[in-house]
């Protein structure tokens, strides 16, 4: 069957149910040596939702905007058991959230509810469902065998309001985190990405409150830190789709990623003041980490940089491991550190 071309707006009106097209697992697409990566896999499940981000890359990524899930799980699963069953003493984490939000087309697909299932009976891969919806009830009761994760994008709500349209509020996203860690799920945090606008600091300190007001940091299996970050030639479609929005206002540098960020003295800054809130609240053995960032930037908010990427990977696998005994045997630092990919 062909399918019709549709632009990234014009996709998100409709849902195509599609078999398993290529390799669907993968390495996150951002991955690049000149920075600290986490090693994170991904599993091209989705394609496209049905919120309008402004910063969303996906306006300037998608060749054909149509919104597609693949329905054929099976499919996926044998694809993760082969690439999996390589390497037994790694603890792979898999994100469906690449292309796509993980859950906010889970009522009319079902595709969550079944991959959760499935690697319930993994012993050396977690999925990752990230999220910026509150449709979690469908997956409450479901028997995830702690091996899954659900996580949240979070911003302060001024962003919410401004950048992140037809999004769930802070309020809802945060009622849904406390129902998912009530249902046992482990939860990840993502503040990614900050944004700079009036009062930032002041609605980074709320959200940090608001968050661990409603959860317990030991449901937390990771938290992530990042900045706003595109590609040059992004800034046009930003204009043109919203021209409302203030995000290429900004000053920026180009990165060696071929990304436009926040100049380096405001990221840090950014950085260290949610870093010095979110400690108000959480426990020294929680995992937090920043995506897409250099080992000097890590020293001046974290005080230390992973020595590599398969270090960082190695240290997601350790404190999953001491924190709620996922892995079978004590990962072994060694084998990440020759084996990232």
């Amino acid at each position: 069957m062909k399918i019709k071309t549709l632009n990234y707006r014009e996709g998100k009106k409709d849902i195509l149910i599609t078999p398993k097209e290529g390799e669907a697992m993968g390495t996150c697409a951002t991955f690049n040596m000149k920075y600290v990566c986490c090693n994170v896999h991904v599993l091209k499940s989705v394609q496209n939702c049905p919120f309008e981000c402004s910063y969303c890359f996906l306006q300037n990524y998608l060749n054909n905007g149509v919104t597609k899930a693949v329905g054929d799980t099976d499919s996926l699963m044998e694809e993760v058991k082969e690439n999996i069953n390589r390497e037994p003493w790694r603890l792979f984490r898999m994100g469906t959230w690449e292309l796509g939000d993980s859950l906010a087309l889970e009522e009319e697909t079902g595709q969550a509810a079944r991959l959760i299932q499935e690697f319930g009976g993994l012993e050396n891969a977690l999925l990752e469902l990230k999220t910026k919806s509150d449709c979690v009830d469908s997956i409450l009761n479901i028997d995830h065998k702690g091996r899954t994760v659900v996580s949240w994008s979070l911003n302060t709500e001024h962003v919410i309001r401004t950048e992140e349209h037809g999004t769930a509020s802070l309020e809802k996203r945060l009622e849904a985190i406390q129902k998912t860690a009530d249902a046992g799920y482990l939860i990840g945090l993502h503040f990614d990405p900050m944004i700079l606008h009036n009062d930032w600091e002041d609605g980074y300190t709320l959200l940090a409150g608001k968050v661990f007001e409603k959860i317990s940091p030991h449901r937390v299996a990771w938290i992530s830190i990042g900045s706003l970050r595109f590609n040059p030639e992004m800034k046009k479609k930003i204009e043109n789709n919203y021209p409302d929005s203030r995000l290429t206002s900004a000053e920026m540098v180009l990165g060696d990623d071929a990304k436009v960020r926040y100049v380096k003295p405001l990221r840090v800054k950014m950085y260290q003041h949610l870093y010095r809130e979110l400690n108000k609240y959480i426990r020294k053995d929680n995992l937090i980490y920043m995506c897409m960032e250099r080992r000097d930037v890590w020293d001046k908010v974290f005080g230390y940089h992973p020595d590599s990427i398969g270090h960082l990977d190695y240290l997601f696998a350790e404190s999953l491991y001491e924190r709620y005994g996922l892995t079978g045997e004590p990962p072994q630092r060694v084998l990440y550190e020759k084996n990232f990919r």
